[in-house]
């Protein structure tokens, strides 16, 4: 029951519906910690703006994907490291694999032709700017003569 009355409230406590809650996944924010990246999610006048902590990934190793309301970003990358003896034989190796997916339902008011991203310093910032006009209602009303 205590999970349920949880669920009703966003993260900022307003038990009224926010861009977060309608448009990004319910489990936007439980997941198992390690396995996927820190995700900060704003909205401005012009934007909606997500940023995704990944250290250690290049931007070669990330894809970001739109498929109809669907923004996917996904990343894997792999690390390997030897050590050989003067023979060449190989005394140790190691590797280590990471990877993550993340995926966003975003609003019909995207302007999904004009999507950017950029990554500095560890962190991936996706810019998702809004349409210009705004969308027409999508039930158009007949008048009866």
């Amino acid at each position: 029951m205590r999970n349920q009355l949880i669920r009703k409230f966003d993260r900022s406590g307003s038990f009224f519906p926010t861009f977060f809650s309608n448009y990004l996944n319910d489990d936007m924010f439980n997941f198992v910690e390690g396995n996927l990246p820190a995700t900060n999610v704003s909205e401005n006048e012009k934007a909606f703006n997500i940023e995704l902590s990944v250290p250690g990934f290049k931007k070669e190793d990330i894809k970001i994907e739109i498929e109809k309301n669907v923004l996917k970003i996904s990343a894997q990358n792999e690390v390997k490291s030897e050590e050989k003896d003067e023979n060449e034989k190989v005394l140790r190796q190691e590797f280590r694999t990471s990877s993550f997916s993340r995926s966003f339902t975003i609003p019909e008011n995207v302007d999904t032709e004009n999507i950017v991203a950029a990554q500095k310093d560890g962190v991936l910032q996706v810019t998702l700017p809004k349409l210009d006009k705004a969308l027409e209602d999508k039930v158009k009303k007949i008048e009866i003569k």
